[in-house]
């Protein structure tokens, strides 16, 4: 059934003049290979021997700073749902060594509406939290908390603590939670919500469509056996990270306000706490140390609003840093979700209609529900962003769960899962190869993907695909893993399989970002670079260096980066939503551009020359006429002590965009599988990603080795479990399952250069899209090589048993 692999869709004149597919990019951002100095170099990671030697300093290692600094222990609910009527602490604030005690009826804790979610503003997710909540909705909300000398003293302080509720009836279950006679979650004084078909009767925080087309009109039309139907179902998954929540609040001699905290956002946490507690953005610090993971679980406001109240009511500092055991049941985690695709193609296997429709489990509080929801769609179906009819609607949900939030890939985990395994099937439904099906359905280069503003009123945010190289990632993935030499093993028993599945993403949130940094020069040829993008662990600072080295030409450890502190670096919206090389690179590069123009002016000076026929590298500015040349430090010098001028060199540069590129990729996975007892081993996974150019590939590919890593875990085994009256069974890493290092199959990761004009020096995104693509992979080889079909996750041995002697009854 296979077809050339021609486009089939083109778009019109008016979609050509408002997404050109030529971009004006700088002349010196696109570099050969061979020309490239700093970039696409195997630069070692910054802070990479810090770490190993245990020198980096997290946010628990400035507790020396602080003589008088008291530890704090929160009190949380017990009960699913319900009032707090009265909480006694006559107890604990008799106890020697405690400091301050807080309940919802204090007046230091205000009763101000917000929403924890590092967003934009305004937020898009609705503001429905108090900093202490008398309206209780899951087994975990906090309700009190206390300051002590040590933790041990609040830990004792807050098991004396008496909190007495008014119990009311729970929902766990999303599909009961929308039934009129739910339990209501909130009443209409307790939210604040601007999002689409939000109806709090229903529990319903937010309903979406959009359409391209006509689904049902597409799909009526269809021969019958080239239509297709799958639900499939996706869990919680914990965040994991190495650092707990951490956060330590201080005044300081100034009477400001200062967080030292582990943030991925610390601008907008910065611009919350202002909102929450009224106090002018001005009289209050953020500073973001070094930090041990987010995955998006710190692009919240979690513990910063609890930490301020009671360092007012305390007197002193105070550090509030949470177990591991309320990382798994109070903190945040991915949404689970239900997806039901729908399909039609034609007799030659070209997609005519993709319909997908979710329901979204919110948990018990809104933070990033609808976004996450529209992720899950809007990044998922741009894999096929020429197909002529598509449709996605979402319900979000609350119930008397945990709170779902950001966590890598940020909804697209779930709908590639729902989507590729639905693709999969589909091709082998109607007689056709899983690769030849994508490869002629796949978008492609020169396509105008409106699928990523199906939800929006316009196409103002529909993107023009500049850089492609899916089908390269096909072609190169598919010889690493072996897919035309498959061997099958010796045993009847067990058999051998192979799966594929493709994968998009963005780079930063269309119109919704901002990233600024600064540059000075050093009067001996160095320079410090300040910029608020915030380095979590993947190696940004090493990355922002690199840019800043191959524009001005110096060596990039004479680049001090100074990262993160919202009174010292320019302002930038933080790391989430893979914006950072592709906003906050794009910003550091203007700056060193604009840097460059003055080392340009005083090489021109001292070399008596034309700016125009000078350049800089190997740390010098060099004519290209006459080849002579003055180095940065002869430069610096005379900038700052010259005779008849002086100047402080600086550069500075800011970025944002509607443009959000999406990047590439299709995962492999390798299965072999006991059809007598359901047991799978996976015996490789690759991965091949086009990222753009990748500023430094070994940073890349960790990404995607981390990347692969969680997504694995999604599909085998994490997931979070509760009791029928909502408490939560899974308290620690024993419970949860997380793959070991020993569990892991080998990863092969191919990083395929393709350039985005839009991106600095040709560079998209990689930090999630690696998360999108194990599970579907994983339930396609399983199918390849057993027959059955898995639509929920995570996919364990006794799911695939339940499936092969359902095909064999």
């Amino acid at each position: 059934m296979s077809k050339p692999d021609e486009p089939t869709h083109e778009s019109d004149a008016s979609d050509d003049e408002q997404h050109p597919l030529e971009w004006d990019e700088p002349e010196n951002n696109r570099t050969d290979p061979e020309e490239r100095d700093a970039i696409t170099n195997d630069e070692e990671k910054s802070d990479a021997r810090k770490i190993v030697t245990g020198e980096a300093r997290y946010t628990g290692d400035f507790r020396d700073r602080f003589p008088e600094l008291a530890e704090a222990t929160i009190v949380r609910s017990d009960v699913a749902h319900g009032y707090v009527t009265d909480v006694d602490t006559s107890e604990a604030e008799a106890m020697d060594g405690v400091y301050a005690v807080l309940t919802p009826f204090d007046e230091e804790v205000p009763d101000t509406l917000y929403s924890s979610s590092g967003q934009s503003y305004p937020e898009p997710s609705p503001w429905d939290m108090r900093v202490l909540r008398k309206h209780v909705r899951f087994v975990g909300d906090p309700v009190a908390a206390v300051a002590a000398e040590d933790t041990e003293t609040a830990d004792r302080a807050a098991r004396k603590i008496d909190v007495e509720y008014e119990e009311l009836d729970y929902v766990l279950d999303v599909e009961e939670a929308t039934e009129p006679d739910a339990p209501r979650l909130f009443e209409d004084d307790e939210v604040e919500n601007q999002q689409s078909g939000a109806d709090y009767e229903r529990n319903l925080e937010s309903h979406f469509e959009g359409e391209i087309g006509d689904v049902d009109a597409a799909i009526t039309e269809a021969d019958e056996e080239y239509t297709l139907e799958t639900v499939a179902e996706t869990p919680y998954q914990s965040h994991c990270v190495p650092e707990p929540h951490t956060t330590i609040a201080y005044t300081d001699e100034d009477g400001r306000y200062t967080f030292i905290t582990a943030t991925q956002v610390p601008n907008h946490t910065r611009r919350q706490l202002s909102h929450v507690f009224d106090i002018p953005i001005r009289d209050i610090r953020v500073i973001k140390p070094r930090i041990g993971a987010g995955f998006g679980a710190k692009q919240e406001m979690v513990l910063e609003p609890i930490a301020l109240a009671l360092h007012r009511k305390a007197g002193v500092p105070v550090a509030v840093e949470v177990t591991r055991r309320e990382e798994f049941y109070a903190m945040r985690f991915r949404h689970p979700m239900k997806l039901r695709v729908r399909s039609a193609a034609n007799e030659g296997g070209e997609l005519e209609a993709v319909e997908l429709d979710i329901t979204s489990n919110a948990g018990a509080y809104g933070t990033h529900g609808m976004t996450v929801a529209g992720v899950a769609g809007t990044k998922s179906m741009p894999v096929y962003a020429g197909t002529p009819n598509v449709r996605f609607v979402g319900d979000v949900v609350h119930t008397n769960l945990p709170m779902g939030a950001a966590m890598r890939g940020y909804g697209a985990p779930q709908g590639h899962f729902a989507l590729e395994t639905h693709i999969d099937e589909l091709a082998r439904e109607i007689g056709d190869d899983p690769i030849a099906f994508r490869k002629r359905n796949a978008v492609r280069e020169g396509d105008l993907d409106k699928i990523a503003a199906i939800l929006d009123d316009n196409d103002r945010f529909a993107r023009r695909i500049r850089s492609c190289g899916i089908r390269e990632c096909i072609d190169r993935g598919m010889e690493a893993i072996g897919w035309e030499d498959i061997e099958q093993p010796a045993a009847e028993h067990r058999h051998r399989g192979v799966g594929v599945a493709l994968a998009a993403q963005g780079s930063g949130v269309a119109g919704k970002e901002l990233g600024a940094a600064q540059i000075r020069m050093n009067e001996d040829g160095s320079f410090h670079l300040e910029v608020g993008g915030v380095d979590l662990g993947q190696g940004n600072d090493t990355m922002f260096a690199q840019i800043t080295s191959e524009v001005l030409g110096c060596p990039p450890e004479d680049v001090v980066v100074t990262s993160s502190d919202t009174d010292l670096t320019p302002f930038d919206y933080g790391s989430y939503a893979s914006s950072t090389t592709y906003i906050s690179g794009r910003a550091v590069k203007e700056a060193a551009e604009d840097a460059r123009e003055r080392l340009l002016y005083w090489g021109a000076k001292l070399l008596d020359e034309s700016p125009e026929n000078l350049e800089t590298a190997d740390g010098e500015v060099y004519s290209e006429e006459t080849g002579e040349s003055v180095t940065l430090e002869e430069i610096g010098y005379e900038a700052t002590y010259g005779d008849d001028e002086r100047e402080q060199i600086l550069g500075k540069g800011h970025h944002s965009t509607d443009e959000s590129p999406p990047p590439f990729a299709a995962q492999f996975v390798d299965v072999t599988v006991d059809e007598r007892t359901g047991e799978y081993e996976i015996n490789k996974l690759v991965c091949a990603v086009d990222c753009g150019v990748a500023i430094n590939p070994p940073l890349a590919e960790g990404q995607v080795e981390g990347g692969e890593h969680m997504s694995l875990e999604f599909a085998t085994s994490g997931t979070l479990e509760f009791d029928e009256d909502g408490n939560p069974q899974t308290l620690g890493f024993r419970q949860y399952g997380m793959p070991r290092t020993t569990d892991h199959p080998p990863m092969e990761t191919i990083l395929v250069e393709t350039h985005e004009p839009t991106g600095p020096f040709g560079a998209k995104s990689i930090g999630e899209i690696p998360t999108n693509g194990v599970a579907p992979a994983l339930s396609n080889a399983i199918r390849d090589a057993v027959g059955v079909r898995l639509t929920s996750l995570p996919i364990e041995p006794e799911d695939v048993k339940a499936a092969l002697e359902e095909r064999d009854d």
